[in-house]
């Protein structure tokens, strides 16, 4: 284990190490890492498959991640906005409660375009 732990050591070390190994060195030492697609995009992707398959446990943390690789609040609003159609109501809807606790009510109303 590294001197910092990481989320998922923190999440799962004690129970299970090769869970922790996976997540840290297969998925985000390399599947995250790939070429072909920015952390940012990766965000917005996983955001929108996290939210569409309810799993609110993940969605939380890579809401999170997401702001960190540059997505802004707006982005995920118009990104979890259109999973509400695709993939269902409770999907989006989900998903903008979550978001709403994670960036808190600003007195400002979002940017417009």
């Amino acid at each position: 284990m590294s001197a910092q732990p990481t989320r998922a050591e923190q999440l799962l070390g004690d129970l299970a190490p090769k869970m922790v190994q996976l997540t840290d060195d297969v998925l985000f030492g390399d599947v995250w890492k790939r070429p072909g697609l920015s952390p940012r995009d990766r965000s917005l992707i996983t955001v929108a498959i996290l939210a569409a398959t309810s799993r609110p446990g993940q969605l939380d943390s890579h809401l999170k991640l997401a702001l960190d690789n540059g997505v802004t609040r707006e982005e995920l609003v118009e990104a979890l906005t259109h999973t509400a159609f695709y993939a269902g109501w409770p999907a989006g809807m989900g998903g903008l409660v979550q978001l709403k606790e994670i960036v808190g009510q600003s007195s400002e109303p979002p940017a417009s375009k």
